[in-house]
């Protein structure tokens, strides 16, 4: 096993040593989204149209325009734009919110789901086969690691014990 990595971490403030790690992240994600993109696996759909799909997929309940928002990287007014095409579409049924009158529920239509599941599996056997291509199991499971580590928010840590 080799020692460069820690004696280059070492070399290196902290500071600097967390914006190079953040920048290599951005650079691997620039990568493999460019990459899936070309993927000819999207059925007429565009990547944000799937990130949705995808969310509303994992839900076991249909959700709200806010809760959606909180799990894709779009403006509330972009979302609610993608929204009304993928209803448009047949995607995604749109209903009143028993509760409060002001909001709408959001959930896949079955052709929705049809798709959603189609794309999925061939997108899934994509992101396998670069991910594979690169990486061995141990350092798969790292990723994974650290990736849900990152994504905790502050209300996911555990409080500090004084």
């Amino acid at each position: 096993m080799t020692t460069a990595p820690v004696s280059r971490a070492s070399s290196r403030g902290r500071t600097r040593l967390a914006n190079d790690a953040w920048e290599a992240a951005l650079g691997a994600h620039t990568a493999l989204m460019r990459r899936f993109t070309e993927d000819d696996v999207w059925a007429g759909l565009s990547m944000r149209d799937y990130d949705v799909l995808y969310t509303l997929a994992k839900c076991d309940a249909p959700q709200r325009l806010g809760d959606l928002g909180r799990h894709v990287l779009l403006s509330q007014p972009g979302l609610s734009r993608l929204v009304d095409r993928l209803v448009d579409r047949g995607l995604v049924a749109r209903c009143a919110d028993p509760s409060d009158a002001r909001a709408a529920h959001l959930s896949l239509t079955d052709e929705g789901r049809a798709i959603q599941r189609r794309v999925g599996r061939a997108h899934g056997a994509s992101v396998a086969a670069a991910l594979t291509a690169r990486l061995s199991d141990e350092e798969l499971v790292l990723l994974e690691s650290l990736s849900r580590k990152l994504s905790l928010t502050d209300d996911d840590l555990p409080e500090e014990t004084p």
